[in-house]
């Protein structure tokens, strides 16, 4: 299934906004303002937009712990984003997840995890909790490739596709698991190779081409709603920053300029532009304005984010689920 031009379009705006969101992300956490980790997409965005673009608003998306990018890509609003990596009251968990547990249920987003693989059973989780409600929701699991060898990866997926759920898993395979190459970590050359364990389909696409991801994760999402069980895509992508923003991270040497370079080369933001503007789609001026605009939306959630009041250290328990535990001597 091909996107519409208004949803082409689209796709670049919204890869516009993940890439000033985070290119400002990296200055705050140079400067101090945004505490802790951050790890960001920028590069892998045309797989993030791809892929959600490809779900409906009521449907679920499950992230990781290079998330910012994949609630903006849903459509997300930059506010809530913005504060709650500030830690601040207004953010769209009130300041308690910070940068690697972002959720956001007004989009679908049922949470984001810094640890590898968890994500998988979660999707699982989402994707049965629609099919026992008999909705045609389904849901969208975002991992990468060092995330793909983890335990919890196969008994999420076998369990899946023996119930036949609605759940589209996407690797993004970038390349790299921190600095180890995923050819020296993996034993498959495509790791779409291994849905065949699970006698579900496994489709690898170029994860820099937005709209090659798109048209995949379209026929999986058909297959789902059709009652037709799980998938497995892998998009083959490239971060262009390191596994995290950091002193430590800048000194360390795994990998070429010459590598670097060539991916650069095929950065998603300008493969998509260049084809809207060579269809018509999008003019110059057009282009400049969502890039523009985008920035001017930044600005204004990053004042957002900083006019807004931190929480109370009381609220820090508001929320919590706490099981009584009787105490016995």
């Amino acid at each position: 299934m091909e996107p519409t031009n208004e949803q082409m379009v689209e796709m670049y705006r919204r890869m516009v906004r993940i890439r000033r969101f985070e290119e400002n992300v990296i200055d705050m956490v140079a400067s101090g303002e945004i505490p802790g980790a951050a790890h960001t997409s920028i590069g892998q965005e045309g797989e993030i937009v791809g892929a959600c673009m490809a779900l409906r608003l009521d449907d679920y998306m499950v992230g990781n712990h290079r998330s910012h990018g994949h609630p903006i890509g849903k459509g997300a609003q930059l506010k809530g984003l913005m504060a709650e990596l500030l830690g601040k009251r207004t953010g769209v968990n009130r300041g308690k997840s910070g940068s690697m547990h972002l959720a956001d249920f007004s989009i679908g987003s049922v949470g984001e995890t810094s640890i590898l693989g968890s994500g998988i059973p979660i999707a699982a989780g989402a994707a049965l909790g629609a099919k026992m409600q008999g909705t045609d929701r389904v849901s969208l699991c975002f991992f990468g490739d060092g995330a793909s060898s983890e335990g919890a990866v196969h008994e999420g997926m076998n369990l899946a596709a023996v119930w036949k759920l609605p759940v589209i898993y996407l690797c993004e395979n970038n390349g790299y698991a921190v600095t180890v190459p995923a050819e020296k970590a993996v034993s498959v050359h495509n790791i779409s190779e291994r849905a065949k364990a699970y006698n579900i389909p496994g489709v690898t696409v170029d994860g820099q081409d937005a709209i090659a991801v798109y048209e995949v994760v379209s026929e999986a999402v058909q297959r789902a709603r059709a009652g037709q069980g799980p998938s497995l895509v892998e998009a083959k992508t490239y971060r262009f920053r390191h596994h995290a923003e950091g002193p430590l991270m800048d000194s360390l040497q795994y990998r070429s300029e010459e590598e670097l370079m060539h991916w650069k080369g095929r950065d998603p933001l300008g493969i998509l532009r260049a084809r809207l503007l060579e269809n018509g789609l999008l003019t110059e001026d057009e282009a400049t304005q969502i890039e523009q605009g985008a920035q001017e939306d930044i600005r204004a959630a990053m004042a957002f984010a900083r006019e807004s009041a931190y929480p109370d250290p009381e609220e820090a328990f508001e929320g919590l689920y706490v099981h009584p535990i009787p105490i016995t001597r």
